[in-house]
């Protein structure tokens, strides 16, 4: 492909990539602190923390796919198939529908433990739900994982849109 037909795809802002890159982070590090039994909620100093960070998560969340939504384009080359361009769409919104799910179940599974309902039904419910976008995520995060590595091995311009390292013109700057 022609490297100034590429160049002239838009690229994401820094404060896009900013967002995407801290959202991978923040995304660690909430996996890194979850609990690990629905008991530890007992401890009120916790519980707080639980539904404070899920609604930061949400309210950023919420702030970047705003943003991503209104001030920035596609990089995928013109030449893209339409299929692929529906599995990027079917993939991104997956991963903010998941992304959304997973604190919201958390917030939900809290607002059950705090009344009490730490047994039963609903809080089945809120778990499996809780777990069943967890598990989602990581597959939809695997696929796009593999896309932007296709997208480094085919060089039309779409990792070097987004990922800030191992660009795939460097050695022709």
């Amino acid at each position: 492909m022609d490297k100034t037909n590429i160049d002239s795809k838009p690229r994401f802002s820094s404060t896009a990539k900013l967002m995407h890159w801290g959202f991978v982070l923040l995304f660690i590090y909430a996996l890194l602190k979850q609990i690990d039994e629905l008991n530890q909620l007992e401890d009120t100093a916790l519980l707080r923390f639980e539904v404070i960070f899920a609604g930061v998560f949400v309210l950023l969340l919420l702030i970047r796919f705003i943003y991503m939504k209104t001030t920035q384009k596609s990089s995928l080359p013109d030449s893209t198939p339409k299929s692929q361009i529906l599995a990027a769409k079917v993939v991104h919104a997956g991963m903010y529908i998941c992304l959304a799910l997973i604190p919201l179940t958390g917030l939900l599974i809290g607002l059950l433990f705090w009344l009490d309902l730490k047994d039963g039904f609903l809080i089945d419910i809120a778990v499996g739900a809780h777990e069943f976008a967890v598990s989602v995520i990581y597959w939809l995060i695997g696929l796009h994982i593999l896309a932007a590595v296709y997208h480094r091995l085919k060089k039309d311009g779409v990792w070097s849109s987004m990922v800030p390292f191992l660009k795939e013109f460097d050695n022709e700057k």
